[in-house]
């Protein structure tokens, strides 16, 4: 993890802000692709929502927010707006898969 800088203008901390989010978009991304993979082993629409999975997700980062001093409310927060979309974009996907499914 980089050390916050200590920023001498709101332009230099708008200028960090910008790269963290160019980052943050990526690994979106890049986590959109693997939720994409899911939905192929997934059965159900029940297996895609898996709120089981869901807390232990929330859970994990919550912890792991405390471990590298993260506000862990705010990273509650944005996780589980993050996994509300994903679900939302791999039951899309799931659907696609299933009717291609039945139809060849």
């Amino acid at each position: 993890m980089r050390a916050v800088e200590n920023c001498n203008s709101i332009e230099e901390v708008r200028f960090n802000i910008d790269r963290i989010d160019r980052q943050i978009v990526a690994l979106l991304a890049e986590r959109g692709g693997y939720v994409k993979q899911a939905a192929r082993f997934k059965k159900t629409t029940d297996d895609v929502k898996a709120p089981q999975r869901v807390e232990q997700v929330i859970s994990k980062v919550t912890a792991l927010s405390q471990e590298l001093g993260a506000n862990p409310s705010v990273t509650e927060q944005v996780y589980r707006a993050m996994i509300s979309g994903f679900i939302n974009a791999e039951l899309a996907e799931h659907a696609s898969l299933k009717g291609n499914a039945t139809n060849p």
